[in-house]
């Protein structure tokens, strides 16, 4: 049957009693006080409503207990399929420890234990039990499931099943048809990842069109989001090492952790040594170490062992570490998504974080080599290695953006309903808020001219040289290419070369100019980028700044706006009143608003919604919930 086609799902009557008190049960059997609002609408949803759901909520948001918890009080054993190993082991020892019988199945486990395991499922021992993704290809493994008739099932990580995704995985693909098969009377999808696109394509493959969406908590305005462009390696290293001081303080001392992301495992271990020899706990994890040597990287850093790790894309997931206060990336990683879901591991205590980009002119064909490299000695399609590509450029585009970055990330998910309308915590708010010019102007004539000189190197050589060449380097390389011969030879003059490869960087990002081939892509113009070069469209694309960007840590309480007496005394009832919204709402105070909001709120006493949209960090979302109960704290 194909993944696409599903029969009508038809709903036996729910096991659990309708009457059910959602909030106790939470209690009684987790220990917590209350839902998260999403959380809760979620829960509600699956049990009482359409009992078709996908949740999509940022890493470490709490999207497990909205399958663990319908799953405990549903009759049967609920299927839980999920891809990480590490995160079903911790939930399964999680759930045993509040007295729920769980177990797992992958193929980690040996062939004796599996078997054990598979007759406590008949036996109707266990109330969840969590399925790797690729024991779906085993016809025993979807009969012992048929077997155990689920009401409920749920898919995990689900932005896998999407070819749009960044985490395509075909095992998932099986999810549409064993769905059939088993037909349960509750499904939810979750994951934390999921652009509009790929969300209709979840909902498509799992037979949930009319499933019910809960799409919150992508907002993290304690998170200070930053994205720098360094060429120069040394130059990054220093980035890097400062950006761990400022975040970690004395390294006999630490404030919390950091991860440090790579894209290769060279650059992993090279910074790994770095990050040691400033004093820190560090240790290094990739795929080209043994597995018990990563499990034990694991265990260390969970356990408040390891102050930092060097890692590739592979480290994080399933570990859920409160205090880490930087997420750097050192290498620009494949997509937007797996970028949030990385920085998203930082400030999960609510603290003021630091998300750190640092991208160069290499990644570009460094990522284009890792998309069209062979994976189990097969060559990806062109449509895959396109796919790949434009969710980098995604990224891309965000790293050049000049508006407020956890805005852009709010809408690439689009999640409006949260935005901020300006957070006032990454660097292009604090560049604005300051008035300066560090994220560039718009001059087309710059551009056309950038554009000529592409044109004119006519897909001979790479990025770098097209820069020396605009800038009027001479050089032998660009005289043995005749290069220096071309009447765009200096037309950027004096721009220094690293300031044209940015700006060539931008136009990548804007598709006016692409690369061509793999080890050493040479760079041509496209069709959309003629009639730019002609002035016949504009380009819409910023220069880069002339002044070089500094890192920004999240600024220090000491060092905000000094509050006149009587802002003080404003501000404190502010600060009441977000006190009081946040346990009514169940969220942290900061989510409600930061104290720099609440300041500005103090200072420019706004008298309705429309003077209150006009503060920093009140977006139409936190006006909506919060408005009415702040302005009446202003009017006393």
């Amino acid at each position: 049957m194909s993944a696409l086609a599903h029969p009508c799902y038809v709903d036996p009557p729910m096991p659990a009693p309708s009457e059910v008190d959602l909030d106790a049960s939470l209690k009684r059997i987790f220990g917590f006080e209350r839902f998260r609002p999403w959380q809760r609408d979620a829960v509600d949803a699956l049990l009482h409503g359409k009992r078709r759901v996908l949740v999509v909520a940022p890493t470490g948001g709490g999207k497990s207990l909205t399958y663990q918890l319908p799953a405990a009080l549903l009759s049967g054993t609920s299927v839980i399929v999920s891809p990480l190993i590490a995160l079903m082991e911790d939930q399964v020892r999680s759930l045993v420890e509040r007295g729920i019988s769980a177990t797992y199945l992958a193929s980690s486990v040996p062939r004796d234990e599996l078997a054990r395991r598979e007759r406590a499922l008949i036996a109707g021992e266990h109330k969840l039990v969590f399925v790797a993704p690729e024991r779906l290809g085993s016809d025993r493994a979807v009969r012992l499931l048929e077997a155990l008739k689920p009401s409920f099932m749920a898919v995990d990580e689900a932005h896998c099943i999407s070819q749009w995704g960044h985490d395509f995985r075909p095992d998932y693909l099986r999810l549409g048809e064993l769905l059939a098969r088993l037909r349960p009377a509750h499904v939810l999808a979750c994951t934390a990842t999921a652009t509009p696109v790929v969300r209709d394509e979840i909902v498509q493959r799992l037979g949930m069109d009319d499933a019910h969406v809960v799409l919150r908590g992508f907002a993290r305005p304690n998170l200070h989001l930053e994205a720098r462009p360094v060429d120069a390696k040394k130059e990054r290293d220093q980035a890097l090492l400062a950006a761990l001081r400022e975040a970690l303080g004395d390294a006999t001392a630490p404030k919390g952790a950091a991860i440090v992301y790579a894209s290769t495992r060279k650059e992993a271990d090279a910074v790994g040594a770095k990050v040691a020899g400033l004093g820190y706990r560090a240790a290094v994890y990739h795929a080209g170490m043994d597995a018990e040597d990563r499990a034990e990287v694991n265990a260390l850093f969970a356990a408040r062992e390891v102050d930092v790790v060097a890692a590739t894309m592979a480290f994080g997931m399933g570990i859920d570490r409160p205090d880490i206060r930087a997420v750097i990336h050192v290498q620009a990683p494949g997509s937007i998504e797996s970028y949030y879901q990385e920085v998203g591991r930082a400030g999960r205590d609510g603290e003021p974080a630091v998300g750190l980009l640092l991208t160069s002119s290499s990644d570009l064909p460094l990522r284009r080599r890792l998309i069209e490299r062979p994976w189990a000695e097969q060559r990806p399609t062109k449509a895959e290695v396109d796919r790949q590509w434009g969710l980098f450029l995604d990224l891309m585009r965000y790293v050049e953006a000049g508006s407020c970055r956890h805005d852009f990330i709010l809408r690439y998910f689009g999640d409006e309903e949260e935005i901020l309308g300006g957070c006032g915590h990454c660097d292009v708010c604090a560049a604005l808020e300051e008035g300066s010019d560090a994220f560039g102007a718009v001059d087309e004539l710059v551009v056309r001219k950038a554009l000529a000189g592409v044109a004119r190197a006519n897909r001979r050589v790479g990025l770098r040289a097209v820069a020396e060449m605009l800038a009027g380097k001479k050089s032998t390389k660009l005289a043995r290419m005749g290069l220096e011969g071309l009447t765009t030879f200096g037309l950027l003059a004096p721009r220094d070369v690293d300031w044209v490869v940015a700006l060539l960087r931008r136009l990548v990002t804007a598709g006016l100019v692409e690369l061509i081939g793999t080890d050493y892509p040479l760079v041509g113009l496209t069709a959309k980028g003629v009639p730019v070069m002609k002035g016949a469209q504009p380009s819409r694309v910023l220069l880069p700044p002339t002044q070089r960007r500094r890192a920004r840590a999240p600024r220090a309480e000491a060092e905000r706006a000094t509050l006149g007496p009587d802002d003080a005394v404003v501000f404190e009832r502010l600060r009441e009143a977000r006190l009081e919204l946040a346990t009514a709402h169940g969220v942290p105070a900061y989510a409600v608003c930061t104290n720099r909001t609440l300041e500005q709120i103090a200072v420019r006493r706004p008298k309705d919604f429309g003077e209150l949209r006009n503060i920093p960090g009140m977006g139409p979302m936190r006006i909506d919930n919060y408005g009415r109960v702040l302005l009446a704290a202003l009017r006393g």
